[in-house]
């Protein structure tokens, strides 16, 4: 049955803000139904979930059985204060904060934790980033403290340096993950990370005049590239959309027709294999 190993039931897709104020008084449940209803009539069973501050994503989960789907969630992601996921997430400006709200969420019921440890694409300008990304030691102990509390990490990762450290750190999900090089790849492989690409945040906006067409075409040929380099790898490739990002609609297929059409024949035991590890540690 369809899965998909990255949405964000907190955004519509549309308008960030104007989503996100929707759940301002509380989550919308009569919009989470809605959405759950769209997963349910496109086959969907399985969905992990980027996480907000709202409690959009808790509640979804809560009704998800209902829907006949398995729904994961970190609750809140958690960034460093100062850098990119503020918008969305909880912030901490030191380790023993980090500690604090990884134990928190853990006893709040969180089914993993996430990090945001770089910046976006800059959809504007290839081979950039919006900021660069945390140091090797802070990534390294995120990471570390995490799993001493018994908990998966999903990781916000852009950029080759960030990602490796993350691989080397014994990330358990990375998501995005532009500009790679065959170091990161390796370094993927060898810990067994699940790399989510989220290709659908790239070709989404395309021919709608928000960037400029030439580079989104380029960050994604740039990625397509590196899927096929990690799947030669052996490296484990999971289906995620990133659904409710600006222009990628919740319950669409477009992401596994992307990986479809870049692994070919490998592509169904690629995500398969990435959907089992996901499902088994998240």
């Amino acid at each position: 049955m369809a899965h998909d190993l990255h949405i964000h039931m907190v955004l519509d897709g549309l308008d960030w803000r104007a989503a996100i104020a929707r759940h301002a008084q509380g989550p919308d449940i009569p919009y989470i139904r809605q959405v759950l209803g769209r997963y349910q009539a496109a086959g969907y069973t399985y969905l992990r979930d980027g996480g907000d501050r709202w409690g959009v994503g808790a509640a979804a989960r809560e009704l998800a059985p209902a829907f006949g789907i398995t729904y994961r969630t970190p609750l809140a992601p958690l960034c460093w204060a100062g850098h990119y996921g503020s918008f969305i997430g909880e912030t901490f400006d030191s380790i023993p904060r980090y500690t604090a709200l990884v134990r928190g969420h853990k006893a709040a019921g969180a089914d993993f934790i996430k990090i945001m440890i770089s910046g976006l694409m800059d959809f504007d300008r290839f081979g950039r980033l919006t900021e660069e990304g945390l140091t090797k030691e802070q990534i390294r102990q995120l990471i570390r403290i995490a799993h001493q509390e018994g908990m998966a990490v999903m990781a916000h990762a852009n950029g080759a340096r960030t990602v490796e450290a993350a691989a080397e750190a014994g990330v358990d999900s990375v998501e995005h993950g532009a500009y790679l090089d065959q170091a990161a790849l390796e370094a993927m492989a060898q810990a067994g990370v699940v790399w989510v690409p989220t290709l659908s945040t790239l070709v989404g906006p395309m021919g709608k005049g928000r960037f400029p067409d030439p580079v989104l075409e380029r960050i994604c040929a740039s990625a397509a590239r590196n899927v096929v380099r990690y799947a030669q790898l052996g490296g484990l490739i999971g289906c995620g959309t990133d659904a409710g990002a600006w222009a990628v609609p919740h319950a669409t297929d477009l992401e596994r027709h992307l990986l479809t059409k870049i692994l070919e024949d490998r592509t169904e035991p690629v995500l398969s294999a990435a959907a089992e590890k996901i499902r088994e540690k998240f």
